[in-house]
């Protein structure tokens, strides 16, 4: 069987251990819908639809957050300095800020602003990652709400290929 496949008893097994990992979260997933666990943007604190259809960043951040954000060291921005493919900009934020309810992604030269926002259940740990789309050379602007205040971290990619239609 392992001749067939091209791959090593080993390889075999680390995919089965993969595949069944999928398919626990997959499962604990449709658990938590099935038997009503809380939307991601519930009734009262709606998806902000308006904020992610601005063109500039401060508009953006004041319809998601209404108030400003400071620089804070305790936030962890990772982001390359250059990407070859501005499709696909891997980015990463860990914050050592204690009760983070929002983490919000803005690229300042993109046609739309905002690019993504997730709400941080009490208790979960303050880290995201993710893949953007930039257009061109932007600044990465990462805001992170706690104890009611804003706090941000900002970091320069040069993008030598667009992503956004360009």
């Amino acid at each position: 069987m392992t001749a067939s496949l091209g791959c090593s008893a080993e390889q075999l097994a680390t995919r089965r251990l993969i595949l069944k990992g999928v398919a626990a979260v997959t499962l604990i997933g449709l658990g938590h819908a099935a038997f009503g666990a809380a939307p991601a943007f519930a009734a009262n604190d709606p998806y902000p639809e308006d904020a992610f259809r601005l063109k500039g960043a401060a508009e953006a951040i004041k319809a998601l957050y209404g108030r400003e954000h400071e620089p804070s060291d305790k936030i962890k921005l990772d982001a390359p300095e250059i990407a070859e493919n501005g499709g696909v900009v891997p980015i990463a934020l860990t914050t050592t800020l204690p009760d983070v309810t929002s983490i919000s992604f803005v690229v300042s030269e993109n046609p739309n602003a905002l690019a993504a926002s997730y709400k941080i259940p009490e208790g979960t740990v303050p880290a995201v990652a993710n893949r953007l789309k930039m257009a061109k050379t932007s600044n990465v602007i990462a805001l992170v709400e706690s104890g009611g205040k804003l706090y941000s971290a900002t970091k320069e990619v040069k993008v030598t290929v667009g992503g956004c239609g360009g």
